[in-house]
């Protein structure tokens, strides 16, 4: 029973197969007889098996479009008394199957059939014999398309049908991929800089407005697996429980994106030389703190920057600028707070959401009812949605060329927040460890796009790997998948492999993988000195007369603001000349460091 159980769902999946009806997208370009506006596509949803459309709007005739919605065209009476000579007919839909009505419109002399849907569109289908009887094009319009084109256009307009070729890649995909690498970039470098300056003045003991920064949060394995298990659960109630939730996603995406927001302009608007009045003494929360007026303004611009997205985010003129910027500073701010101690921390999440991303992309399709993928599902909105609200956890650019794709279907091009902070994370990761063996950031060079090494001896130690833009070449990767299977790719498939591997591999040729593996030596946040011995015959620390412990590091500059100073840090510890920091403990006063 159970073999025959199975033989039938095989058999029914196979028949399912056969009958699938082959659709495309394509345009109507309607103009107005009267020389009205300029004319305007608009999109369609037409099966190639009744008959093709021409790929150049040139070679397309220009025919009279007739409003004959009053009627569903099911039986000969339905067609007028001098039938549709030369004219493109728009009938409503239902009643009879989509062969009845264009048999009949194609009887009455039309060269096309518009069916108008107010429903979701679907492909007009049918049989083999049916195709080879009819040769006129057939296509379905939305209801809301058919009033916008008599609302601009009036009663006497021509419409032409046709079905411009798509590109294999969209010229967003630039402005994404530059977007990408360009957050992963900065947001680890800035993670690596913020570390070093956070040592710098834990060393000091300073007690300024810097040790008033947030804490990086360490991530352990045990928070790994609880992060997987959260995002699995609200993917799938976001799948079944959309409309409600869709809500929720963009309220948390306004409060986390303006903090993210501030936390990136805070620096900049420290350093104007204006605005540095502060608050005056007070008992309110916060406020008694007596903040700078200067940095309550800015907390009320990113506040007032996010509302303003919420507030008009379905603009797709130009909310997405918005939504860009928001959530450029967000994956920023979250780089810089986020910390992987270890590379086998790093390892674990990127394997695991690989493995997250694999299977809600390309397993899924197989266990839903309507055989679309959960992720694709949910990252580009329910086409059934009442909503018809899109996720804000995602970087979006417009397409740019003019194609059905993306007046139909999707408009914008999408690469999802996690896309860039998990990467993101194994960067941040690099740059910290480049800082602590002092290698001229070869790790980091090697897993995304860097500077040009800083000595010879470092150019050569980098060369084979500085071509290696192992963020960017993933990107590129999936970018080629894209456009060679023309369906929404899951990039941690293509992301993963390539960091993990670069980083790996180059720490396997420099022979200090067992160090970038369990981050030995600055895992624990050692303290680091600003001077090294000249030779392992004179370990002992230099006077303070001539560098004591709290001088700054050079490229470390000071300002003073009242009676607090502020230590900018340029991101690198000054190198042991010819040397390497040893992953010892540090005796109670300094590290060695040797040849």
């Amino acid at each position: 029973m159970a073999a025959a159980a199975a033989l039938a769902r095989l058999a029914a999946a196979f028949l399912l197969l056969a009958t699938q009806v082959a659709c495309e997208y394509g345009m109507v370009h309607v103009v107005s007889e009267t020389g009205g506006p300029r004319g305007k596509d608009y999109c369609i949803l037409y099966n190639p098996q009744w008959a093709h459309l021409p790929h150049d709007l040139s070679k397309a005739s220009l025919l009279q479009l007739r409003d004959w919605t009053a009627s569903v065209l099911c039986s000969p009476p339905d067609l007028p008394t001098k039938g549709f000579s030369n004219q493109i007919p728009l009938v409503a839909r239902g009643n009879c199957t989509f062969y009845e009505k264009v048999r009949l419109a194609q009887g009455g002399g039309a060269r096309g059939l518009l069916i108008v849907s107010k429903e979701t569109l679907v492909p007009p289908g049918g049989n083999k014999t049916q195709y080879e009887e009819i040769g006129i094009p057939v296509a379905l319009l939305s209801y809301k398309d058919m009033l916008d084109i008599f609302k601009n256009f009036g009663r006497a307009v021509r419409a032409a049908l046709y079905a411009p070729n798509e590109p294999m890649l969209d010229y967003n995909m630039v402005i994404i991929f530059v977007m990408a690498v360009g957050t992963v970039a900065l947001g680890g470098y800035w993670a690596g800089s913020r570390d070093v300056k956070k040592r710098y003045m834990k060393h000091k003991r300073d007690d300024g407005p810097e040790k008033q920064e947030d804490e990086a949060v360490d991530v352990t394995p045990v928070m790994i697996c609880v992060f997987v298990v959260m995002c699995c659960s609200m993917l799938v109630l976001l799948y079944y429980f959309y409309d409600q939730l869709v809500y929720v996603i963009i309220g948390i995406f306004c409060l986390s994106s303006s903090t993210g927001l501030y936390s990136c302009l805070a620096p900049l608007v420290q350093r104007l030389p204006f605005g540095r009045c502060r608050v005056p003494d007070n008992s309110l929360p916060y406020f008694h703190k007596r903040p700078r007026v200067s940095m309550l303004l800015l907390a009320l611009l990113c506040l007032a920057v996010s509302v303003v997205w919420g507030i008009f985010r379905n603009e797709d003129q130009w909310a997405w600028v918005l939504q860009d910027a928001l959530g450029v500073a967000f994956c920023l701010y979250m780089l810089k707070t986020i910390r992987l101690p270890t590379f086998k921390a790093c390892t674990l999440l990127l394997l695991v959401l690989f493995v997250y991303d694999v299977f809600f992309v390309f397993i899924t399709p197989f266990l839903t009812k309507s055989g679309n993928s959960i992720m694709v599902e949910v990252a580009t909105g329910p086409s059934d949605s009442a909503t018809h609200e899109k996720l804000p956890m995602v970087l979006k650019v417009p397409r740019l060329n003019a194609s059905p794709l993306a007046l139909c279907d999707r408009p914008f091009s999408l690469l999802g927040f996690g896309d860039i902070l998990v990467p993101g994370l194994l960067v941040a990761y690099c740059h910290r460890f480049d800082i602590q063996v002092q290698s001229s950031r070869v790790y980091f060079v090697a897993c995304t796009v860097g500077s040009q090494p800083l000595s010879l001896r470092s150019l050569l130690l980098s060369s084979r790997f500085f071509r290696t833009r192992a963020y960017g070449i993933g990107l590129l990767v999936t970018f080629m998948a894209l456009a060679l299977m023309q369906r929404g790719q899951p990039a941690l498939l293509y992301l993963v492999p390539c960091t993990l591997i670069t980083s790996c591999a180059l720490a396997l040729w420099r022979r200090e993988l067992g160090m970038f593996w369990t981050g030995s030596g600055f895992a624990k946040d050692l303290p680091q000195s600003p001077w090294a011995p000249s030779s392992a015959d004179s370990p002992q620390p230099r006077k303070d007369s001539d560098t004591g412990l709290s001088q700054p590091p050079p490229g470390f500059s000071e300002r003073h603001d009242g009676n607090a100073a502020v230590g900018l840090a340029s991101g690198q510890w000054p190198p042991c000349r010819g040397t390497r920091l040893s992953t010892q403990p540090p005796d109670s006063s300094s590290e060695r460091c040797f040849h």
